[in-house]
């Protein structure tokens, strides 16, 4: 869901529109499993690292290329959070409110997060710059309150530290 923020309204830049999908080269994948049961996450995942997420295209085509039927393989893509059917950032922020990093103030981090890009948890920016998440533990609790910034660690972060960390990313 996009935000109707002004930065939102980016879309009107020729620069935000999603690139074309080249099928062609989730051949290559589906040839590499081909008759291999059991290959649907493996391809599921190939997939994704191709085009950032899975385009509804891909998904129909992996279908009719391994005759797997449609249902199944947005059963699977639905069912494990790794998978993502909407385009997402070039740059992704997980902010962690588990326990430890709500007590610890993450829940001001995000809200400052929030107001500073304009997009809420779940959501990507128009020009798809940036996604935002919230993840309910990292696994770092000792360090709290912290965020993922495309997979580095930020540790005991408060909101202007994570700001200016995330508007950095440019």
């Amino acid at each position: 869901m996009e935000s109707s923020t002004p930065q939102s309204q980016a879309s009107l830049n020729p620069a935000a529109a999603p690139p074309s999908i080249d099928l062609s080269r989730l051949t290559r994948v589906l040839e590499q499993f081909k008759g291999k049961k059991g290959a649907l996450i493996p391809i599921l995942q190939r997939t994704q690292d191709l085009f950032g997420y899975l385009p509804k295209e891909a998904i129909v085509f992996i279908a009719k290329h391994t005759r797997i039927p449609l249902s199944r393989i947005h059963g699977v893509a639905t069912f494990y959070a790794q998978f993502h059917l909407k385009r997402r950032g070039r740059n992704l922020v997980r902010v962690c409110d588990g326990t430890a990093c709500h007590v610890r103030g993450s829940g001001k981090n995000l809200d400052a997060l929030e107001h500073a890009v304009g997009i809420a948890p779940g959501e990507t920016t128009a020009d798809y710059a940036l996604t935002l998440e919230v993840v309910y533990c990292l696994g770092s609790c000792g360090i709290a309150p912290v965020a993922l910034v495309n997979d580095k660690v930020c540790a005991r972060l408060n909101a202007d530290a994570l700001v200016q960390r995330v508007k950095a990313l440019g």
